[in-house]
């Protein structure tokens, strides 16, 4: 009778497991097309390239269609883009020439919108820092409202823009995801929403509650660990109060690792299923 009710137990419990485990966010990577075939070979399945290589409008419509057929060709899925704006071209302080600001937005949307790409990440440290001696709440007024003409370009083809915290050794504004929900909420625009960035928490010794104060606009995020921004597992670090915050909010983005790799050959595999590991048990816990 015991084991029956074991087995009866066990069969209504699968389905649910089965289901739990379904939900888990995909495990991705920030790299060059050219390692799709070892990154799928070893568990991701989604790549994110960067913005200057593949869809800038600085590429030739040559050189841009030859990087959209390797992008169709990817194991990998490529959703997602970084490396955004160029340091050249100011998001904040005097010098901002916002017609040009606007014009790169729209040619890297256009190419995007080909391309697949959904989400393009909002890093950029040097183009988003405030200058020395500038006033930071008029700076901060006049971000606001750039980004948020960014967004209704976005909107135009469909993608979605995700500001990033970025540590100060980076960049001096928008630090923290707390910040970032700040601003990704005074701009107010459903096209522009939020990364969250473990790595530059971790950094910024910043909590896993600002991933929980961020629910509904956070939508993308990036991971490694704290000292030398290397892969998961390789110095054991913990990721499992934010993983779990991310749970907790019902996230259902993507989880790229953007680390520094000495050996992907052999690192890959085992930095998935660490991370793996933690994310399911993130998961499974709550």
């Amino acid at each position: 009778m015991k084991i029956r009710l074991l087995l009866l137990f066990s069969l209504f419990l699968n389905p649910f497991l089965q289901s739990n485990a379904q939900t888990l966010p995909a495990i991705g990577i920030c790299s060059s097309y050219t390692n799709d075939s070892l990154a799928a070979a070893n568990g991701f399945t989604f790549l994110e390239e960067a913005v200057r290589k593949v869809l800038s409008p600085a590429l030739s419509e040559g050189q841009f269609n030859e990087q959209l057929q390797a992008i169709r060709r990817s194991r990998c899925k490529i959703e997602s883009c970084n490396v955004f704006i160029p340091g050249n071209i100011r998001l904040t302080g005097d010098s901002v020439d916002e017609r040009k600001v606007l014009e790169y937005v729209d040619a890297v949307m256009r190419r995007a919108k080909i391309a697949g790409i959904k989400l393009i990440v909002l890093g950029s440290g040097e183009a988003r820092k405030i200058p020395d001696g500038a006033d930071r709440k008029k700076v901060v007024r006049e971000f606001i409202g750039l980004c948020r003409k960014m967004a209704v370009v976005a909107a135009k083809y469909d993608v979605v823009i995700a500001m990033e915290n970025l540590n100060t050794s980076e960049t001096n504004f928008v630090n923290t995801v707390a910040e970032g929900n700040d601003i990704v909420r005074a701009i107010g625009h459903p096209n522009f929403r939020l990364t969250a960035d473990i790595y530059h928490m971790l950094r910024e010794h910043e909590s896993p509650e600002s991933i929980e104060k961020a629910k509904g606009i956070l939508v993308h995020c990036h991971i490694a660990e704290r000292e030398k921004r290397t892969p998961p597992g390789l110095a054991g670090d913990d990721f499992r109060p934010y993983l779990a915050a991310l749970h907790k909010i019902g996230f259902n983005g993507h989880i790229m690792m953007e680390c520094r790799w000495e050996d992907p050959a052999k690192q890959y595999k085992p930095a998935y299923e660490y991370l793996h590991q933690q994310l399911n048990e993130a998961w499974t816990t709550q």
